[in-house]
């Protein structure tokens, strides 16, 4: 695959793990990238070790790739902005990059998760802040560590705009990197943010003991639900066999790598959330998009059983074994009756 011939200034926000391993894959493309990160001790560590030890251990960052805690210095002059916060936090991480954005700049968003207090999804909170800005979604099957180690991965590029979605498809696809299209931004954001909760009970399967028919039927069937969501909301049936959909969901559920399948395997075998949280140095998006993914379902009238359950679970501290029991012994239904 041919080099891309227009170099481009990019500010990547967010120094975690997916951060750092985009701003790997531009960097690979020629382009001049800036990694910025909130935390002015570590993003001097950063600068001084070349390796996000915290988060992509063994990964080095070459040396002409920027690294900064400064807002002026990482949107100075940049033709394109990519927010890697965590949902949680973008709201109040980005208000001071208001008065540095230039209206216009495109932002390219890999947020996947739901607003609590808005049930905002991740390009909503972004419109919210800069109002109105070109916005365009890159998500997908997609952990960090593998796309840092150049092992083949696709995502897919959204955006209401087909003109700047084939423009970041060309930004960021490489030989290892692969991103396709998709016109649906309400499907994508929906399935890469319910998957998560999803997720979370996978966990569960796994700390429980259960097998592969016990996962295999979780996957399919959380896959239902979250379709009904997506449907019932806007999106396009069809985006959820894709990758932001089938995709996605089976990576999370299924990796060793996933936070939020750690998270369900603990609960599972005993502890309580209190204590996850307090052992874990990232993020699970899934535990609070609980939240907003059972506040959705009612606003939308969606039956969501998997992802109610979780809720209480995490929540309502309740018994596992007791809501795997309670979704098995559910009344007889269609496979296919909300098709």
């Amino acid at each position: 695959m041919e080099k891309q011939k227009t170099t481009k200034k990019i500010a990547v926000l967010g120094a975690g793990g997916w951060g750092t391993a985009l701003s790997l894959v531009l960097h690979s493309k020629g382009h001049n990238v800036t990694l910025w990160g909130s935390t002015p001790d570590y993003v001097e560590l950063l600068k001084k070790q070349r390796e996000n030890s915290k988060y992509l251990k063994g990964i080095k960052i070459p040396p002409d790739l920027k690294i900064t805690s400064d807002i002026e210095t990482a949107q100075e002059q940049t033709n394109l902005i990519v927010v890697a916060i965590p949902t949680p936090y973008v709201r109040k991480t980005l208000q001071p990059f208001k008065n540095y954005y230039i209206s216009g700049t495109p932002i390219v968003s890999v947020i996947k998760g739901i607003e609590n207090e808005t049930l905002m999804r991740g390009s909503e909170i972004l419109r919210d802040i800069f109002v109105e800005p070109p916005i365009a979604l890159l998500l997908g099957p997609s952990h960090a560590e593998e796309v840092a180690m150049n092992l083949p991965t696709t995502v897919v590029v959204t955006s209401e705009d087909n003109k700047l979605a084939t423009e970041i498809q060309e930004i960021f696809i490489t030989e290892h990197f692969r991103v396709y299209t998709n016109s649906d931004v309400i499907g994508v954001e929906i399935g890469t943010s319910v998957k998560n909760v999803i997720a979370i009970a996978a966990g569960i399967c796994d700390g429980l003991g259960f097998g592969d028919n016990s996962k295999a039927a979780l996957i399919t069937r959380g896959l239902a639900e979250t379709t009904r969501l997506g449907v019932a909301m806007g999106g396009q049936r069809d985006t959820f066999s894709g990758l932001a959909g089938l995709g996605d969901l089976i990576t999370t559920c299924v990796s060793p790598y996933g936070r939020n399948r750690l998270v369900g395997e603990l609960i599972a075998k005993g502890k309580k959330l209190s204590q996850v949280l307090e052992e874990m140095d990232q993020i699970a998006e899934g535990i609070l998009t609980t939240k907003s993914v059972c506040a959705l379902a009612k606003k939308y009238n969606v039956e969501m059983p998997i992802t109610n359950e979780i809720f209480n679970v995490l929540f309502e501290d309740k018994d596992p074994m007791k809501a795997v029991k309670e979704l098995m012994a559910r009344d007889p239904k269609s496979e296919t009756e909300d098709s």
